[in-house]
């Protein structure tokens, strides 16, 4: 028998005209740590880390919480992440977090999300929910390897730290989910004055140049 998904009925992004200018928007940029990469199968979430961007500014509203996964975490992930099974064994499972983090989203009155290699974070969301038969009503999406590939189309995919240099934003703890969401926020700062200086200036010009990738 099929069963069919409740959705999580949170307000993720607010609907916004497209001419609405960049510099009055506010995102969302998040980050998810998981116990490896098969989360499809037998890996899960970790940790989930956020900060809003608001007005072209890295605000201090930020959102962090690990995750029990119910499993074991890998050796070689407790060396990458820095999170061990002491962090999480008392941490909220993996729906009441991510119920945490949309309750966030909706007191910033978010215009969308954004994250570097979004499709991987989104896809933790998805196989989470999956597991109690739940979706979402899914938020625009940005993902900053997309506009860096507007900005630069010969560039090959790299590491979140390579363009952070590259673009001179800040650097925050690597493999970290907040540290990883601040260190995008920080870069993605930076691209939309890059883009703005190519006279996109609106949220309908940052999906029309994300179009083709994020499948809008």
């Amino acid at each position: 028998m099929f069963w069919k998904k409740k959705s999580l009925h949170y307000q993720l992004n607010n609907e916004l005209p497209l001419n609405t200018p960049l510099k009055e928007l506010s995102f969302t940029v998040f980050d998810t740590e998981t116990t490896g990469f098969a989360v499809g199968s037998r890996d899960r979430m970790i940790e989930i880390g956020a900060v809003q961007v608001q007005g072209l500014e890295v605000t201090d509203h930020t959102f962090q919480t690990y995750v029990n996964p119910e499993r074991e975490i890998p050796d070689s992930i407790q060396t990458l992440t820095g999170i061990k099974p002491s962090d999480v064994e008392g941490a909220p499972l993996a729906l009441e977090a991510i119920e945490s983090f949309y309750q966030f989203i909706e007191q910033y009155d978010s215009g969308g999300w954004v994250g570097h290699y979004l499709d991987f974070d989104i896809m933790v969301l998805k196989k989470e929910l999956a597991r109690h038969k739940l979706t979402f009503d899914e938020p625009t999406y940005i993902d900053t390897l997309d506009v860096i590939g507007y900005l630069n189309p010969s560039w090959d995919m790299r590491d979140l730290s390579h363009y952070a240099i590259q673009f001179g934003s800040k650097l925050f703890e690597r493999h970290s989910a907040l540290g990883d969401a601040r260190t995008t926020a920080h870069l993605l700062v930076e691209l939309l004055y890059h883009i703005g200086d190519r006279g996109k200036l609106t949220l309908g010009d940052l999906i029309e140049i994300t179009k083709k990738d994020n499948g809008y």
